[in-house]
Parts: C-alpha cells; sequence; structure tokens
C-alpha cells in the first residue's frame, strides 16, 4: 500500500485537480492513513483539500463532480475543521431541498460510489438523517432502474439493457459492478445501526458477493466482461479491486461469511500484489477511463485504479491471518 500511495502521489506531483479520477485515489489515501497511520498520507489530503479550498466540483448534481467530498468529509472527521466540511454540506444540501430521481442523477453505475458515501459521510458527520433519507431514496431508484434481477448485478446504464459480450454472455462490466459493491460498503459504514434502509443495503452487498464470487477467475481477476474470461483475457485490477476491497470489508464486519469469501479474498489481492512494479511501486493493468469492457495492459496505471487498490488493501490488511 505505501509503495503504491507514494508512487501515485509523486506522479500527480501536487496537482489541485478533484475529479472523480483524482478523488477516489485521495479516498483510498484516506484508508491508507488509517492502516498505516503515517501523518504524510493525511497531509497529502489536507494540502490537496486546501488546494480546492474543500470544494467539490462545478457540476452541483454531477456525481462524479461529488467523489471529493469522500476525502473530504473523512478529513473533517479527523481534524473536526468546519472548513473540511462546509462546502460539501452546503453542495449536497441543495440536494436534499430540491430532490430528484434517482434515475434522472445517478443514471449510470459508477455514480453509485461517486455521491452515495458522500451523502452517508456528511449525514454521520452531522448527525442529520436528511442526508441519509435524499441518499436513500435516490439509490433504491436507481438500483430499480440498473440492476439486473436475475443475476443481481448491474448495467453500466439504459443503453446496455441486454447487450451481451462476444459469448452472447450480459454485458456486465467490471468495473461498473466494482462502483456499486465499493460504494455499498462505504455508505453502510456511515448509516447508524438502526437506520432503517440498512437491511436493504447489506442485502444489496449480499447478493452482488454471491454473483461474483463464481465469475472470478482462477488467477484471481475478475474479467473486464464479469461473463465472458475467454474473450477478455487480460488481467484487470480497477475491478478487482473494488470487488476485493468490498468482499474484505465484509468480512471484517461479520456481513460475509469468511469462510465461504476468504479465498477469493485472498487470490484477489494476491493478483492486484502482483500487478505492483517492486521497482516503482506503480500499478499495472488499470483499465483506462471508460464505461464498457475493454483491454488493460501491463503499462495502465490510473489515480482511481490506486485508489481502488488503497481500499482493497486497507480491508485485506485488517483480516486475521
Amino acid at each position: 500500500m505505501e509503495k503504491v500511495a507514494d508512487w501515485q502521489i509523486r506522479q500527480l506531483g501536487g496537482s489541485a485537480a478533484k475529479t472523480w479520477i483524482e478523488a477516489t485515489f485521495y479516498a483510498g489515501l484516506m484508508a491508507t492513513y488509517r492502516t498505516t497511520h503515517q501523518a504524510k498520507y493525511l497531509d497529502a489530503v489536507d494540502a490537496w483539500g486546501k488546494a480546492n479550498q474543500w470544494t467539490l466540483g462545478p457540476g452541483r448534481t454531477n456525481a462524479d463532480d461529488q467523489c471529493a467530498g469522500q476525502a473530504y468529509v473523512e478529513a473533517y472527521d479527523v481534524d473536526n475543521n468546519m472548513a473540511e466540511l462546509s462546502p460539501t454540506q452546503t453542495e449536497l444540501g441543495a440536494m436534499v431541498s430540491a430532490p430528484q430521481a434517482g434515475r434522472v442523477v445517478w443514471w449510470w453505475a459508477d455514480s453509485l460510489f461517486m455521491s452515495p458515501p458522500v451523502f452517508a459521510r456528511v449525514g454521520a458527520a452531522t448527525s442529520q438523517s436528511k442526508y441519509f433519507d435524499a441518499m436513500s431514496t435516490m439509490y433504491w431508484d436507481t438500483v430499480a432502474f440498473l440492476q439486473d434481477k436475475a443475476s443481481g448485478l448491474f448495467w453500466r446504464d439504459s443503453s446496455f439493457f441486454g447487450r451481451t459480450c462476444p459469448n452472447g454472455k450480459g454485458m456486465f462490466w467490471a468495473r461498473g459492478n466494482a462502483w456499486v459493491i465499493a460504494g455499498a460498503a462505504r455508505v453502510i459504514d456511515e448509516l447508524p445501526p438502526a437506520y432503517p434502509d440498512r437491511a436493504k443495503f447489506i442485502a444489496l452487498l449480499r447478493t452482488m458477493a454471491m454473483a461474483l464470487l463464481p465469475l472470478q477467475r482462477s488467477d484471481g481477476y475478475w474479467s473486464s466482461c464479469l461473463t465472458d474470461a475467454k474473450d477478455y483475457p487480460s488481467p484487470e485490477t480497477s475491478g478487482t479491486a473494488g470487488f476485493t476491497f468490498a468482499l474484505a470489508w465484509g468480512v471484517n464486519r461479520g456481513l460475509l461469511d469468511a469462510a465461504t469469501y476468504g479465498p477469493a479474498i485472498q487470490k484477489g489481492w494476491s493478483a492486484l500484489a502482483a500487478a505492483v512494479n517492486a521497482t516503482s511501486g506503480q500499478l499495472g493493468w488499470v483499465q483506462p477511463v471508460g464505461g464498457a469492457p475493454g483491454p488493460s495492459a501491463l503499462g495502465n496505471s490510473a489515480p482511481y485504479g490506486t485508489g481502488l487498490f488503497l481500499l482493497a488493501g486497507s480491508e485485506v490488511a485488517t483480516l486475521a491471518p
């Protein structure tokens, strides 16, 4: 984790960019701080947040532009500095006051990682259930829209409904589904134990975990098209990292059975670790930015891939030996 985090920090070179690409990395960097207790990782998040004055992206209801709030609010949880929380709370408050249907604002699978955990973190930080309530209402409308009931997996968006990979099976994109299950875990983390819809989020996590388990390859990876390993043979680390994170998170909290999912977690982490350059710390085999299954190469890396890797590492590190 440290090697990968240090490499990515060097690559970003102090950039203040705050798209979902960088924001996912900083969410993973907060997990690295919590796991290693090394202040330099919190310092890097603080420097990034201050460079942006702790503001979100320009799209006021765009989930991608809200992802930065995950690291911002987590930094607030450490520092209790309202400057780190207020801009995100204000932006989300506007959505709470003028709610829209989930399938309108969160119409693609990725959005269920980018925005709902921010609502949940603000709700937890402020002890105001209105953030949980607005998030949950939008969330379950999107689930009703995008989840394939037969498989339990998610279409990337409505343009994929019924589409197939070359082998004729459903085109369920690995990273798209990783965004969903990883986002669900991060939402559950913040919901009060007695919150009415918490059980629904846990049920979704379990449904997806059960669907993903038989789709893992013998090498530990999940293929970019989850149902078609033959036509998508490349290793792919961003989806695999998201799944490994969510499964390990579920086992660590007693929500998934360790005997059932432990071997898959270990295989997934072994595959991810093998994709890290032992000298530089670069994580390879990250499918480039896109919205559908596609190829990846050893030289492909991206901050969102390293962020998901760090989230996975933070949970694998806490598993019993």
